[in-house]
């Protein structure tokens, strides 16, 4: 689909919701989108990726709404982590008691069998977003965009659980986009020696120690963990009668991208103690989605679904 088409139906997607908050990912036309935008009273940061890549994650905000009091962004490049990049602000609500809220905005790396790459991006944003929190005096955060993994996979675990044994797990298939391979057929004899086996090829040729260290600090130790208690906004609100056609067993969306590689969930909304979402957007049942062939659609302008929450201080 031409832009001019696509840019129309998103910006009146957005608009339409009304969002105090909105963040993109895979932004490469932010200024037409800013332009729309403004004339409904929204301000917005932009950060492009690092390198030759042309798109980035763009965070917008009502500005009769909302006060903008520090923003930050991190270049994981920086650190090793790839080309990818995050948005990071500090938010002071107009009319709410000077309530702050921080809010979060990444788009982790795509490869598939890179988990161990997704798991270091993830990693620093929560840290950041920790520090920053604190420097303010602590308050709720959110934590939201396209983190390239599954509600089945251990980086999703890892994000509800805050911690992650690595070896546990091959990284390759940390992030769920590819299946691992089954496991190998045969009688009861034996499954204690390829149990061993199958640990020590996890210990000695999916991780590195250079890699361990680089994702909890210290080679001994195998246990990635964050200093965050995150809840999924999905996850959270009860999935109501009408909601079981688009819900999977985690209550997340059973999709919220659809294109000729992939038909499945990998954004969320994610938010720590302080506040709770009071309400969420369903997305489409698969079999409606299934009929438009792959997104963007003619009445879709993104090869993502908008995913929406609205929280209360708690």
């Amino acid at each position: 689909m031409k832009w001019d088409q696509r840019k129309r139906l998103i910006c009146e997607e957005l608009i339409g919701w009304d969002s105090d908050i909105i963040c993109l990912q895979e932004v490469d036309k932010y200024n037409d989108i800013l332009r729309s935008l403004e004339q409904e009273g929204y301000v917005g940061t932009y950060k492009k990726r690092t390198g030759d890549s042309v798109d980035g994650c763009a965070m917008f905000w009502k500005t009769d709404r909302i006060c903008l009091l520090e923003a930050e962004n991190i270049e994981f490049e920086g650190f090793g982590l790839h080309n990818n990049v995050a948005q990071i602000s500090v938010f002071e609500m107009r009319k709410a008691n000077s309530r702050r809220v921080l809010v979060g905005n990444i788009h982790v790396l795509f490869k598939p069998n890179r988990g161990d790459i997704k798991l270091g991006q993830i990693q620093l944003l929560l840290s950041r977003a920790k520090v920053l929190s604190e420097k303010w005096g602590g308050m709720p955060i959110v934590l939201v965009g396209d983190f390239n993994s599954t509600p089945q996979s251990a980086i999703y675990h890892f994000l509800s659980s805050s911690e992650l044994d690595v070896t546990l797990h091959d990284k390759k298939y940390l992030s769920g986009q590819q299946s691992s391979p089954p496991p190998q057929s045969g009688s009861s004899q034996g499954h204690v020696s390829r149990a061993v086996t199958l640990m020590d090829r996890f210990l000695k040729n999916s991780w590195t120690d250079a890699e361990v260290r680089n994702l909890t600090g210290n080679t001994n130790c195998t246990i990635v963990k964050h200093p965050l208690k995150l809840n999924s906004s999905y996850a959270s609100v009860k999935v109501t009668e009408g909601s079981k056609r688009t819900r999977d067993s985690y209550g997340e969306p059973l999709a919220t991208s659809f294109h000729s590689k992939f038909l499945g969930t990998v954004d969320y909304l994610w938010y720590s103690e302080g506040i709770v979402p009071t309400r969420v957007l369903d997305t489409p049942p698969i079999e409606i989605l299934q009929k438009t062939r792959g997104l963007p659609h003619k009445t879709l302008g993104s090869d993502h679904l908008a995913l929406l929450s609205e929280f209360a201080f708690a």
